[in-house]
């Protein structure tokens, strides 16, 4: 198969959808990759390295999608790029459809066959694609939170650890899965008050063998979240709904009566977020404020450490990659994991939440298999 490897385009994203280790896994198997120039320079992946690794470099975005049989990215395409897609070709990347209708549409009329990340799942249950980069958006909502609490940055002039003498400050983590566990492990690391929630009682009783009585589980609904809210100097989002949008847990009320100068950290934001006055920001332009209380909102989080994120993303990626290349992808959609991961086929949406969410007919992936 021939595979092609685009830069990616969107705002501060300096990530790449396939590292010259995985180059090599798909060329010594026998497939051509072609890679745009520079597609990796900006975490130290150069063209050099990904050309000893078997890949052709290849000038333009253009050319990538004009030749290529499948697409390897990390995020979402972006309208010029979703332009670019013709039928039957397969894409693989980041999708998060539900929030999101213009891109919908567009790879719908594209006729593509839309293989999605986020929605593939494991043997063992969880979302091993999606795993990776929550748990780095995860660790990185109590840095990016403990930042912004600072008065330079918009926040209450807090340190999150405290100081001997000082309390520390109260953190409340919305969701106990990857992105919550992970926001857990660094905010008890630095010595803040920590609240955790979710409706898993056995998840939060995990987490209560682990932590201890250094952390507060609570069950959540929606008078212990209103109650953690109002007392925390940072709140995460973790919550997540796979492939669907995001439930609005935290209202413009509750954030109207928040300590003023408290942060909140939007990780569920790729998915329309969990806060009623989220939208979604850039690396640029992190921050806004409503009612006193700094929200951060970055829809790529991890793409700011890229290198990083690169690397732990492709670990989780390549074995579906080698198989949708080696098998094609209607062979390859026999996994039933896999298939999992298919969201919009021949111009048909083939993922179940995002066909509610959005409104299209849904045609189940089997249908089209034949």
């Amino acid at each position: 198969m021939l595979v092609g490897v685009p830069k990616e385009i969107k705002n501060q994203e300096s990530r790449v959808g396939l590292t010259p280790a995985s180059v090599k896994e798909l060329t010594l198997r026998g497939h051509q990759v072609l890679v745009q120039k520079n597609a990796g320079a900006a975490i130290g992946l150069t063209d050099a390295m990904y050309a000893s690794s078997g890949a052709t470099i290849i000038d333009t975005a253009a050319e990538i999608f004009a030749r290529a049989e499948m697409i390897v990215k990390v995020k979402e395409p972006q309208p010029q790029e979703c332009a670019m897609l013709r039928e039957n070709q397969i894409l693989y990347t980041y999708l998060h459809l539900a929030p999101d209708p213009e891109q919908t549409k567009a790879l719908v009329k594209s006729g593509a066959v839309c293989v999605a990340y986020e929605t593939i799942t494991g043997p063992n249950g969880g979302l091993p694609l999606l795993a990776p980069m929550s748990e780095v958006a995860g660790r990185m909502s109590i840095q990016a939170g403990a930042a912004h609490l600072e008065k330079s940055k918009g926040g209450m002039g807090l340190l999150l650890g405290g100081v001997p003498g000082v309390a520390p400050g109260n953190v409340a983590i919305i969701g106990a899965g990857v992105v919550g566990t992970n926001a857990l492990q660094i905010a008890v690391g630095m010595g803040a008050k920590v609240t955790i929630l979710d409706k898993s009682v056995d998840r939060l009783r995990q987490l209560d063998l682990v932590f201890g009585n250094r952390v507060a589980t609570l069950y959540s609904n929606a008078q212990t979240i209103e109650e953690a809210v109002l007392e925390a100097d940072l709140v995460i989002g973790g919550v997540l709904v796979p492939g669907a949008a995001a439930p609005k847990l935290v209202t413009k009320d509750m954030i109207s009566r928040m300590k003023q100068g408290a942060v909140v950290v939007d990780v569920a934001i790729d998915q329309g977020g969990c806060f009623e006055t989220s939208h979604a920001t850039t690396h640029e332009q992190p921050t806004y404020v409503v009612d006193g209380v700094v929200h951060y909102c970055v829809a790529n989080m991890p793409g700011a450490v890229a290198r990083t994120s690169t690397f732990a993303l492709n670990n989780a990626t390549i074995a579906h990659a080698v198989a949708l290349a080696d098998k094609g992808w209607k062979a390859a959609m026999q996994n039933p994991h896999l298939r999992n991961g298919l969201n919009v086929c021949r111009g048909h949406v083939t993922y179940e939440a995002v066909a509610r969410d959005l409104g299209y007919p849904y045609v189940a992936a089997d249908t089209l298999l034949a």
